[in-house]
């Protein structure tokens, strides 16, 4: 019984994709101490929310639980689809672990439950980009654009990067400098991670039938479009510290991380093969860590 209890947990956790949650935490911190210096706002709580470290724990939750309410209500409608590619068959749902019923449940009481905390804690500014996200994910993205357009992860990148306008809405009751330009850091890389992903998994989403860009238009010219966003990255990347919100420590990660991101996709254009696509995925993650790592310990150092 108690094995049971386990697993089904277990299952319920994966839901979630429980692995794309530290992300969304790593996105979200730095904003609030860039917001709060950087555009001399004051954190608007309740009287009852702890301070600081508090306030910040409770807002991140709440934005961690949106998160996890989108992936479990995209799991819930992509079950289907699942089924038929190799590398999620196994998941929860696809699998006959768990029942669409109790998945669509699940996923329902985390979007309600994000929703109080974040009005609770941090105010209906917070709360309603919360709630937008969740749809945004689940309607726009999930249901509209990922089984019709190629350009899904281009337009759906704007869910993922949410955090960072949920954080800084918390902080000063509205989205500012802060939380645009680590959103745009999260939307443009999120382009060049997917498309490699797409391009080594190539025959898993075609057997799924989701139009992603390297069936559309070629393996190619996919890779092309991945250089583009690389390059792309260095002005997003570095326009925190042209605008004074991270310092030099940020800045120097911030090139080293784009030339390693930019000669990896060069590479991939050179050797276009399926190893070069996953080791041009993996790079993407480090990619991301490192620059969200560099903004998280400059702001800690400086405060």
């Amino acid at each position: 019984m108690q094995h049971t209890a386990r697993a089904s947990l277990r299952d319920y956790v994966d839901l979630t994709k429980p692995r794309l949650l530290p992300m969304v935490l790593f996105t979200g911190l730095p904003v609030f101490g860039m917001a709060a210096a950087g555009a001399g706002g004051s954190v608007a709580q309740p009287v009852w929310a702890w301070s600081g470290i508090g306030f910040a724990a409770l807002t991140l939750l709440g934005i961690t639980l949106a998160a996890a309410s989108a992936n479990t209500l995209n799991a819930w409608i992509e079950r289907d689809k699942d089924a038929l590619m190799e590398r999620t068959r196994e998941r929860p749902l696809p699998a006959g672990r768990l029942s669409p019923r109790a998945a669509l449940q699940f996923g329902l009481g985390l979007a309600a439950g994000s929703t109080a905390l974040l009005w609770a804690v941090a105010g209906a500014p917070a709360a309603g980009l919360g709630v937008a996200s969740i749809l945004f994910y689940v309607f726009v993205y999930t249901v509209w654009l990922k089984p019709r357009s190629a350009w899904n992860a281009v337009i759906g990148g704007a869910a993922g990067a949410a955090a960072p306008l949920i954080a800084d809405a918390a902080v000063n009751g509205h989205v500012g400098a802060p939380g645009l330009l680590l959103f745009g850091i999260v939307f443009f890389w999120q382009p060049p991670h997917v498309w490699a992903i797409a391009l080594y998994r190539k025959a898993d989403y075609e057997a799924a039938g989701i139009p992603m860009l390297p069936s559309v238009i070629g393996d190619q010219p996919t890779r092309w479009r991945m250089l583009a966003y690389t390059l792309g990255l260095v002005p997003v990347t570095l326009a925190p510290v042209a605008l004074g919100l991270l310092g030099p420590l940020y800045g120097a990660v911030a090139l080293g991380m784009n030339a390693w991101f930019i000669a990896s996709s060069v590479r991939l254009l050179r050797e276009r093969t399926d190893d070069a696509a996953r080791r041009m995925f993996h790079v993407s993650l480090a990619y991301l860590f490192s620059l969200f790592l560099a903004m998280n310990v400059e702001l800690l150092l400086r405060g």
